[in-house]
């Protein structure tokens, strides 16, 4: 499972209520943090993605991730000096399989979060400090073209060249949620995701790129009774891989999401994203069951959104 790791940028950021003397702050606050809660996961960086791995295989992965930036809001969110602070913890589980020939994957993770964060408005700090559980992912990734099921034990004579692949992605509204609080750990949103993508490997190296589209639920117990939609988020992603040696490999990815403006009881947020990230994984495996990952990102183009610098360990175990 190389992307077990990436299900740790699916999450969503939690905010503490506050009394109703803040609540001009507290509603530009929400608009902010609410984007920054979707963005996240629209900044996953995901290498290995679309590539061949034994079928009949199941994997456990245990991650922490640490996120860390500004906020940038929209212009209609008067705040200034953003900041946010996030931990979590991860689990996830993957089992391989045989569908039409070819490989097939489903994953799925669920994360415990928890955030501290501040704003200054016109002089006066708000801040927030909160745990909670985010909404588990569901996803089902089929390589239809390139890569054919095969036993782990006969996967070493496999030559890996064009592989061409679709997904879909399901985030459950399951997770922490207060329609009281501002932001929760949960989105009371279900988010669809269907993706495209292919990889190329000659020698040591492989090239892959990816998209995918986001689509979001109508969310109508937001905080104080507010309807909120959000429209559909696009990404794009590349990645170049090296493999250092076997079991060992090196990946520089980037990435390009736009879209995602939110509207609450039909005024729109003027918060439409259009940024980029940068990052590195490293992955090694010690042996045929255990390994780890260790990943970095960073924004690159933040013009609405957060300008996070992440840190990522991930161990697994396949069996």
């Amino acid at each position: 499972m190389d992307n077990a790791s990436n299900q740790s940028d699916h999450f969503t950021i939690s905010v503490c209520s506050f009394s109703s003397r803040y609540t001009f702050i507290i509603v530009a606050l929400c608009s902010l943090l609410y984007l920054i809660a979707f963005s996240v996961n629209s900044q996953d960086l995901e290498p290995r993605s679309y590539t061949n791995i034994p079928i009949d295989m199941h994997f456990m992965a245990a991650g922490y991730l640490h996120s860390e930036g500004a906020l940038s809001p929209s212009p209609s969110v008067p705040l200034k000096d953003a900041e946010l602070n996030l931990d979590a913890a991860v689990l996830a589980y993957a089992h391989s399989f045989a569908l039409a020939g070819s490989s097939a994957k489903v994953d799925m993770s669920m994360a415990r979060i928890c955030m501290q964060g501040s704003a200054n408005y016109q002089g006066e700090i708000v801040e927030a400090d909160r745990c909670g559980y985010g909404d588990p992912n569901v996803r089902l990734t089929w390589n239809f073209y390139g890569a054919p099921a095969i036993e782990r034990k006969d996967f070493a004579k496999y030559q890996e060249g064009l592989v061409m692949g679709a997904s879909l992605q399901l985030s459950i509204p399951l997770g922490t949620y207060d329609e009281n609080k501002l932001i929760n750990a949960g989105a009371n949103q279900w988010v669809f995701r269907p993706g495209f993508g292919m990889s190329y490997t000659v020698g040591d190296w492989q090239y892959s790129a990816m998209t995918s589209i986001r689509f979001y639920s109508d969310n109508d117990k937001f905080y104080n009774q507010t309807f909120l939609e959000k429209q559909a988020q696009y990404t794009f992603q590349g990645h170049i891989i090296y493999s250092i040696a076997r079991g060992q490999w090196l990946s520089l990815s980037g990435n390009y999401f736009i879209g995602g403006e939110t509207s609450k009881n039909g005024i729109d947020a003027d918060d439409e994203q259009d940024n980029s990230r940068f990052g590195l994984t490293y992955s090694l495996a010690f042996n045929q069951h255990h390994s780890m990952k260790l990943y970095a990102s960073t924004g690159v183009i933040t013009r609405i959104g957060n300008d996070f610098d992440t840190l990522g360990l991930v161990w697994q175990y396949a069996f």
